[in-house]
């Protein structure tokens, strides 16, 4: 069965628009952590715009389920990863302007650079995941660059229109899954996944988790960051069963 990661990155999106101590993602962890979230997830991107330093610090002080670090293969984000020592890390592109991640990683293009990075984390003992399109030359480079898993980019289906395009998208993860399986890779998946879209990709078997973020802090706005957590686990839960 499938399970929930939170990515609280908007919760410290709030505190910075005032650039003052509140909402403080700490706490925010803290509750997701209470309604069952299997794990944290950050993105520490290099213009810092909202995980800082400090929140990265705390939260491997105090979360104790699984704490996913989002990050590029920058040097110094890397350097940072290596001192923090998070569960697992999961590579992304980064581009200073982009609104949200674009795209998959290009594993191809950055194998070598890939391959170095993996072997850092596999010596501070942090699990290694790739943010890829699900394509197999992608999936392939991942897994000889000695990754653990790979975390399918929903984007595409996400913003698909129409029944017939989201069938296709929906297609290519289950396609992707199964080449990524085949490769000993674990698999799991986010981006642009709400309460509206998750029931159709939480019904792919072998996805072992989910990365959701700013749906559940929209949610959390009006209901509360525990409630909106434990209403996604339980589509995730529904869904995954059927």
């Amino acid at each position: 069965m499938a399970v929930l990661n939170v990515n609280i990155d908007h919760v410290a999106t709030v505190r910075q628009a005032r650039l003052t101590d509140e909402p403080d993602p700490v706490w925010a962890a803290v509750q997701c952590e209470l309604a069952g979230a299997n794990g944290i997830t950050v993105h520490l991107r290099q213009d810092r715009r909202h995980i800082c330093d400090r929140d990265i610090r705390l939260l491997k002080e105090t979360v104790a389920c699984k704490l996913n670090l989002e990050m590029c293969m920058a040097e110094p984000i890397v350097r940072i990863a290596e001192q923090i020592r998070p569960d697992q890390v999961t590579l992304v592109p980064e581009k200073r302007a982009e609104l949200t991640t674009e795209g998959g990683l290009d594993c191809l293009r950055h194998k070598k650079r890939l391959a170095q990075v993996v072997r850092r984390m596999h010596k501070k003992r942090i699990l290694v995941s790739t943010f890829i399109a699900p394509d197999q030359e992608q999936i392939l480079a991942s897994a000889q660059t000695g990754c653990d898993a790979i975390e399918l980019h929903t984007g595409m289906y996400a913003n698909a229109k129409g029944q017939k395009a989201v069938q296709k998208r929906l297609a290519d993860l289950e396609a992707g899954k199964d080449f990524a399986t085949e490769k000993r890779l674990v698999v799991h998946a986010g981006h642009g996944l709400t309460y509206r879209n998750i029931g159709a990709v939480a019904c792919i078997r072998g996805l072992c988790e989910f990365n959701i973020g700013h749906s559940i802090i929209a949610r959390a706005v009006l209901v509360g960051i525990g409630q909106a957590t434990t209403e996604m686990i339980g589509l995730i839960d529904k869904f995954s069963e059927e």
